[in-house]
């Protein structure tokens, strides 16, 4: 995984392939396309997004010595359709600044529901690629319309993911991986222990908790979160709520953007983070040892 790059031609032919066009500038035609899943077109969980005991690697190569991943994880809840079509028609203007200016750059795309109710899939989570593959894995995820009765949803297992069920090289250079979120609900207060364990395979034996959460992957990922104001979604209802509880953890790195600038967003998100990417010392004031993440205790 993550060999080759991001190549515009690539794009276009994956996407002819596909039964779709390429507008000039690089974005997919949407036309006659109103609903997300006339693009979306997944109606289960794709068994190469499954999180069940998986870890995913982004490992130097010769071809990419220095690699930097970033984590795009997509709410797929009811209300996010639009900001998810967004992605889609944005992803190749996205992809070919990224590596026109980071060419080591890997992407893993996650697709992110509730790990509180009966969505089926509330983690989706592809390999790193830096190729046409990361059109593919979004292409796969599956946009089941779930969430909703909690006031929240489950961002915080992207961090988890990202902490847990990654390999990163970029860690044992002193450096930080990017994790980018995207809804439009509050921050979740917690991930519960029993669903996350029949999810991922771990032995959880508590709840894991926000704050600590963030504590923990913040020392190996810049976190971000984009909330997404838009007159479909659920931003307008939960504005207060979702200002507090993100910017409370977050702070300027929580933003808020509409679906239009959504792609501006994205990029200025990767931007700011790979030019704040170095590891240093331990936010809780104990200097670090080395620079691999400890594993998060299954006392949790």
């Amino acid at each position: 995984m993550g060999s080759g790059r991001w190549n515009g031609s690539m794009y276009t032919a994956y996407q002819k392939s596909s039964g779709r066009r390429v507008k000039a500038d690089g974005s997919l035609d949407m036309s006659g396309i109103s609903r997300a899943d006339q693009l979306y077109r997944q109606t289960q969980l794709d068994k190469t997004l499954s999180p069940y005991k998986v870890m995913r690697e982004c490992c130097d190569s010769k071809e990419h010595p220095e690699t930097k991943p970033v984590i795009l994880a997509l709410d797929v809840t009811g209300s996010m359709g639009r900001s998810c079509m967004k992605v889609a028609s944005a992803l190749n203007p996205i992809m070919t600044d990224a590596f026109g200016q980071w060419k080591d750059i890997e992407f893993m795309v996650m697709g992110i529901g509730d790990t509180d109710t009966r969505d089926q899939a509330p983690i989706q989570i592809s390999q790193f690629e830096s190729d046409i593959r990361i059109a593919s894995s979004l292409d796969k995820i599956w946009i089941e319309f779930g969430g909703g009765g909690n006031c929240f949803e489950s961002y915080s297992a992207a961090w988890y993911m990202g902490l847990r069920h990654t390999s990163l090289d970029c860690w044992k250079r002193g450096k930080k991986g990017t994790i980018i979120t995207m809804g439009d609900e509050p921050l979740n207060p917690y991930l519960p222990r029993e669903r996350m364990s029949k999810l991922t395979g771990d032995p959880l034996q508590e709840d894991i908790e926000t704050e600590r959460l963030y504590e923990e992957a913040s020392q190996y990922f810049n976190i971000y979160h984009l909330a997404v104001s838009d007159f479909y979604n659920s931003y307008g209802y939960y504005e207060k709520a979702i200002e507090v509880s993100f910017g409370k953890l977050l702070g300027d790195h929580f933003r808020i953007t509409t679906v239009e600038q959504l792609p501006q967003a994205i990029a200025a998100c990767i931007q700011d983070s790979q030019n704040n990417d170095s590891i240093n010392e331990d936010p809780r004031g104990k200097k670090k040892t080395n620079n691999w993440p400890e594993v998060l205790p299954l006392a949790w």
